[in-house]
């Protein structure tokens, strides 16, 4: 993350992981029955691009996002797909109900994009911090959860997205991720994406932390550490396979998230070793279990250990015991 972008007045254009307005154009291009809402966020998330392009598809529906999630969800029972935005804690606690009553039961194909997830709001405090939304949609059935770890990898899940039946959550950070993905990339459904190759360890990463582990890796080699570095983009389904080949193959797991450390991706991935018997070495690398302080982002990733330096400590301990 970028210190400097944590500023109000400049911090747009130093957003380039805020790709989804860019994706959304290309797509509803090819298919007409897209629309896009948002609760007056176009500025922020960057939805404005199809606001100029497309304003006949385009829906403002002013700051009542719980409003906003059941008109996506009879547009799309009326044959729409609908892509709503809005900031990540809204769309996961503000707007529970209505993903969970008017979406995930009806089984309705509405695509939340849920940006500016985790602690990325810094400043703006506790009811701006989404650090609880992946453990609230893992929990409501028909939803199919991905988190993106930069501007790229979003791009892949809109695309990789697009026709899965029913409700689709889409973590998204703030736009000010360092790059992942050189490209584009196509992601398969309920599997991560193997970043790196190690046999000492294995760290399975999700939305920032995926770089983070990608600089701890690179570090780790000058203690003779290979790690192996997995991108958790899909969330719910999980890979299976990948948790239990990493258990075998490395012999132990570090998963680092964005969230609390209870029921996001440490959680899932506990809940996989535990019902397949299997022991290994396992951590969970996360925020605290608790309210987290309001300053910059850049700020409270070092003082909570989402750094590089935070993973290669976790890992020496984990491998040193």
């Amino acid at each position: 993350m970028d210190p400097a972008s944590w500023n109000i007045e400049t911090s747009l254009a130093k957003l380039p992981g805020l790709t989804m307005g860019d994706e959304l154009c290309a797509m509803a291009a090819e298919r007409e029955d897209i629309v896009v809402l948002t609760a007056d966020l176009a500025s922020s998330n960057g939805t404005s691009v199809f606001r100029d392009r497309f304003p006949e598809r385009f829906i403002n529906t002013g700051i009542a996002e719980q409003n906003m999630m059941s008109v996506a969800a009879g547009l799309a029972a009326s044959g729409f797909t609908p892509y709503v935005s809005t900031f990540a804690a809204f769309a996961s606690l503000l707007c529970a109900e209505q993903l969970r009553t008017d979406m995930a039961y009806t089984k309705l194909p509405v695509r939340i994009l849920a940006h500016h997830a985790g602690v990325s709001m810094g400043f703006y405090g506790t009811s701006h911090h989404a650090v609880e939304d992946l453990a609230i949609m893992r929990a409501m059935a028909n939803m199919t959860v991905v988190s993106a770890a930069d501007g790229n990898a979003t791009r892949g899940l809109l695309r990789a997205t697009a026709d899965i039946p029913g409700p689709v959550y889409i973590r998204i950070g703030r736009g000010a991720e360092k790059p992942v993905y050189g490209t584009i990339p196509t992601f398969e459904s309920g599997r991560f994406v193997k970043i790196r190759e190690g046999a000492d360890l294995t760290v399975i990463a999700t939305g920032i932390g995926t770089k983070i582990a990608i600089d701890a890796a690179d570090a780790l080699v000058q203690d003779g550490i290979a790690l192996r570095v997995l991108d958790a983009a899909w969330i719910k389904p999980i890979d299976r396979d990948a948790v239990l080949a990493a258990a075998a193959e490395t012999g132990g797991i570090l998963t680092v998230e964005e969230h609390n450390p209870n029921g996001g991706l440490g959680g899932a991935v506990a809940e996989i070793l535990a019902e397949g018997g299997i022991a290994t070495r396992f951590r969970r690398h996360a925020l605290p279990d608790d309210y987290v302080l309001v300053a910059p982002p850049s700020h409270l990733y070092r003082h909570y250990g989402l750094s590089a330096d935070g993973i290669a400590a976790a890992v020496r301990e984990m491998v040193a015991n």
